[in-house]
């Protein structure tokens, strides 16, 4: 009897680079909790945990490609993409839970505090009502039930776009599958 290569499954392919992207963004978290840049990340470090993602998703579709006949349908790219953002949302969740409730139990204050000495050097005009005023508006986006679902949908969404893009790249469809 002869083994072949079984395909691999659109699910296996989504829990190992889900896991894969989920322990990079906790390795990044962790960065900058060490540095002292979780409250006020510059700009840049948003845009490497963006290119972060996208890597690993192209990479996800590479695989599942590679591993199916060099065939991927968009659909398929789409679902893996998901996937694999959700996955990944769910263990950086984990971060925002040790971050908030074990390592910065008061990290509502502090990203509050950040934001206002932000607004000071950048609004140095604006008054201390002005300011009170914006801070009470984003204290809500600083508490973990509003953080962790928020995260978890901005993923989904940056997975899905990256996906269709991705997708409709490197999508190659089976001629001789089954409609």
């Amino acid at each position: 009897m002869i083994l072949e290569d079984k395909p691999t499954s659109a699910k296996d392919v989504m829990l190992k680079f889900g896991l894969v992207l989920g322990i990079l963004a906790i390795l990044f978290n962790v960065i900058l909790y060490v540095t002292d840049n979780y409250l006020a990340p510059h700009w840049s470090l948003g845009i490497l945990n963006f290119v972060m993602t996208v890597v690993v998703i192209i990479l996800a579709f590479k695989a599942f490609k590679e591993s199916n006949g060099g065939f991927l349908k968009l659909g398929q790219a789409i679902k893996i993409g998901l996937g694999v953002s959700l996955i990944a949302a769910l263990i950086g969740a984990l971060w925002v839970l040790i971050l908030t409730q074990v390592l910065e139990p008061n990290y509502s204050e502090l990203a509050l505090d950040a934001l206002r000495t932000q607004m000071i050097e950048m609004y140095p005009d604006m008054t201390d009502s002005q300011i009170d005023q914006t801070i009470s508006f984003q204290e809500p986006f600083t508490k973990i039930g509003f953080m962790i679902p928020i995260a978890i949908m901005l993923s989904l969404f940056f997975g899905f776009i990256i996906s269709l893009i991705g997708g409709l790249i490197m999508k190659k469809e089976n001629p001789y599958a089954d409609a």
